[in-house]
């Protein structure tokens, strides 16, 4: 076969790598993805799509077929806590609470004023699919799964790839100027020398996705995660229920994924007999109804990162660069901006326009994210457990004795207060999991790609849960809806395709010139424009930006093409086609004309 040259090589097309691809061909860059596997990932594994997951979704174009498939806001509101789902016992399948869920369905005034895209929720096994048309249609002929990476090598100059064609039986070799490893940390990690550190058996648990009628137990419309802290098996993580849909959710959904937590050494969850025995045990199904079996799978909850997410030509991104638990959405996500942070960056590079450093910068902002990002994860999987010591539930205690901790919730006994309470407490605590919007949308970039306006250092309210915009460098830039030539946009629309962004206040014009002269001189995508309530070139018609810009009539923020506050100025400056010029040399790591 032929031997193909192309500016990048992305390798796997899961998640990562074809958001990559997507992303790359919107910034007009040539690239060809390559995955060893026959196809799209068999297995339902991540479902939450965050609000930042869904604006990188609509700046591509397939956001609008995600929602259409992902479950309906009105059946993602919240997540739930039951004494397991049915049975012999009178307390069976009661609803022990309740809590908001990521923006309770685009609900909660603070998502809904951080961003116009929702949170959305699509199994991987149907979003995967979706993405990969998307990707031909950007990229017909780019996107070659059954195509397995069997080595590579560097040079000052670029990558050269052996890839094997598993269909023909036949190897070709691929010269690329870069190559994204997105392949979840199967190959090309162990070519280039990059290892995975941190714990790796955090919990072992098996997944079974099947399809089954549960509509009479499961009858809360507005739940989208059903937590089964079952008496009879100790409590937590005994058994977690979430929908799969594909046509309908909420209870009328079609299929399931019924996870189960195991103790690591324990034999029982390699023998799918006692895997299927103990769901049923553990959802007290009928004998009647008998669930379609897709898929049995075990994992083991880990929290590895990168040692480095950038050798040489090499990036890291996705499960290739972290793997963390489930609990939060954060795994997918994170692989998702990922790539979205780099694209931009390797399309400035590749086109001249930055300079070596640029890139650098990918593992000194996403790495410490990701980190993050893992902690959470831990922590969230391990905070499930304080809903077991409220109600002082063990796997040590008889059945009778667990069931019997349960009764100061539904009957009025001298400890029902103090335990009802405690109870509230517990769930409350679980805010850190599904109210996360700090950890999930407002995290925030530290790097040489982030020029410091010298304000104080931010301290958060609330560092997991209250996301607070700002235009502080290196803050994502706040959401505002605004108004020009009859039609209303939201203003972080305007970076789509890979352009900087100069959003000056109503007397800011001197800002405006300097950009527009900076980005005809440097052949630089730049928007530039006055934002205000009045005389402006975007009307600010809800005083939203006006609220949060953090500068005065006369100042300017600059916005980099991935929504990232780069440089703000709170006033006008003596000359402000030198503050840019400045400012944007040190971003992209050269020195503009």
């Amino acid at each position: 076969m032929t031997d193909i040259q192309v500016p990048v090589l992305i390798v796997g097309g899961g998640g990562a790598g074809l958001t990559a691809s997507m992303s790359l061909s919107n910034l007009g860059v040539d690239s060809l993805l390559v995955s060893g596997l026959p196809g799209t990932s068999t297995l339902p594994k991540a479902h939450v799509l965050n609000q930042r997951a869904m604006e990188i979704f609509t700046e591509v174009g397939v956001a609008p077929e995600i929602y259409k498939r992902s479950t309906p806001a009105a059946n993602m509101r919240a997540n739930g806590w039951y004494a397991g789902l049915a049975g012999a016992h009178d307390g069976y399948g009661r609803k022990l609470g309740e809590l908001e869920a990521w923006g309770g369905g685009y609900t909660d005034p603070d998502y809904v004023a951080a961003s116009p895209c929702r949170t959305c929720n699509l199994p991987q096994i149907r979003l995967e699919p979706v993405l990969k048309e998307h990707a031909e249609k950007l990229n017909p002929g780019g996107i070659r799964f059954n195509h397995e990476l069997i080595d590579l090598v560097q040079d000052a100059d670029g990558v050269t790839a052996t890839v094997r064609d598993k269909d023909a039986d036949a190897t070709y070799q691929v010269r690329s100027q870069y190559l994204i490893a997105a392949d979840g940390g199967r190959t090309v990690g162990k070519l280039v020398g990059v290892e995975m550190n941190g714990p790796r058996d955090i919990m072992k648990m098996v997944s079974i996705h099947m399809t089954a009628d549960l509509s009479p137990w499961v009858t809360d419309d507005d739940v989208l995660i059903r937590w089964l802290v079952n008496p009879d098996f100790g409590g937590s993580w005994s058994g977690v229920l979430v929908p799969m849909g594909p046509d309908h959710w909420g209870p009328a959904s079609e299929e399931w994924v019924f996870h189960m937590q195991y103790a690591t050494d324990d034999p029982d969850a390699m023998q799918e007999e006692k895997v299927l025995a103990r769901m049923r045990a553990s959802l007290g199904l009928p004998p009647e109804l008998v669930p379609t079996v897709h898929r049995i799978s075990q994992w083991v909850m880990e929290g590895v990162i990168a040692d480095k997410f950038r050798q040489g030509r090499v990036f890291f991104a996705g499960d290739a660069a972290h793997r963390h638990p489930p609990t939060g959405g954060l795994g997918l996500t994170s692989a998702i901006h990922d790539v979205y942070n780099l694209s931009w960056k390797l399309a400035a590079v590749l086109a001249g326009r930055a300079g070596d450093g640029l890139l650098d910068t990918y593992e000194a902002e996403r790495k410490p994210v990701d980190q993050n990002n893992i902690d959470n994860a831990i922590a969230n999987a391990m905070n499930h457990f304080t809903i077991d010591q409220a109600l002082g539930l063990s796997p040590e205690k008889t059945p009778e004795e667990n069931w019997a901790e349960l009764a100061p919730l539904w009957h009025d006994l001298p400890e029902s207060a103090a335990k009802r309470h405690a109870l509230n407490r517990a769930i409350g605590s679980q805010t850190m999991e599904f109210r996360h919007h700090n950890v999930e949308f407002g995290y925030r970039y530290d790097s040489t790609a982030i020029v410091s306006d010298g304000s104080p250092e931010y301290v958060p309210l609330d560092p997991v849960r209250l996301y607070e915009p700002s235009t502080q460098p290196g803050h994502p830039m706040p959401h505002a809806f605004v108004e020009r030539r009859g039609e209303r946009i939201p203003l972080g629309t305007l970076v789509h395709g890979g352009n900087f962004l100069l959003l000056a206040g109503e007397e800011g014009h001197a800002w405006v010139e300097a950009a527009n002269k900076l980005a005809a001189e440097n052949d630089l995508p730049l928007v530039a424009g006055t934002v205000g309530v009045l005389d402006s070139d975007f009307i600010d018609v809800r005083c939203a930006w006006l609220k949060n810009r953090g500068i005065s009539s006369t100042g300017a923020v600059l916005v980099r093409p991935d929504r990232y506050v780069a440089f703000r100025s709170s006033d006008g400056v003596a000359d402000p086609h030198a503050a840019l010029e400045d400012a944007l040399s040190q971003v992209l790591s050269t020195e503009l004309r």
